[in-house]
């Protein structure tokens, strides 16, 4: 049996029992959840999912899904393809910024690294405040992949001027090598 690759995506207004219930739909579908994130958003909950399904369920799955649109979820299922690893290679590396909130700094990090053409694979963005003086504090963690004819201190420095430019910290760590 041929299985189809699904990018599932859900937002909308948070309650409980909204996880059990939409992995309940996907498994009795024969649905396996392969990667996932999942997070409240304010007041709305957040779901993308990689979802392998068996190619013969692909049909059923809008109908089972249209109980959630019609209780106001935006949902969308879309197949997707492996394939080849265009960034085989490619030197993975950590990415973490620190700094005070204000408007940009994801663009400005982005823009310095697509500028040198580095790939983000992920990122994780946050807002606390801080414990004394409640000023909104961000953080960034994004893992990247660099092409490997470019010279790690010639894209380092592209980065940290990038930070400057958004007056926040960085720091790069190779990933998953010694």
């Amino acid at each position: 049996m041929m299985a189809a690759q699904i990018v599932f995506t859900l937002t909308g207004p948070d309650r409980v029992g909204l996880v059990d219930e939409v992995t309940e739909l996907l498994l009795d579908l024969g649905g396996n959840v392969e990667t996932s994130r999942m997070m409240r958003l304010g007041g709305e909950f957040a779901m993308l999912m990689l979802v392998s399904l068996p190619d013969v369920e692909l049909a059923k799955l809008d109908a089972s899904l249209a109980h959630l649109t019609g209780a106001g979820y935006k949902v969308t299922a879309s197949r997707t393809e492996e394939r080849p690893d265009e960034h085989a290679g490619w030197l993975p590396y950590r990415i973490e910024v620190m700094g005070a909130d204000h408007e940009g700094i994801i663009h400005r990090i982005a823009h310095g690294l697509s500028r040198r053409g580095i790939n983000i694979e992920s990122a994780e963005t946050e807002t606390k405040q801080a414990p004394v003086s409640a000023t909104p504090l961000f953080s960034m963690t994004t893992l990247v992949l660099v092409p490997p004819e470019l010279a790690e201190p010639d894209w380092r420095v592209e980065l940290e001027e990038a930070a400057q430019r958004a007056n926040v910290d960085v720091t790069v760590k190779p990933e998953g090598r010694e």
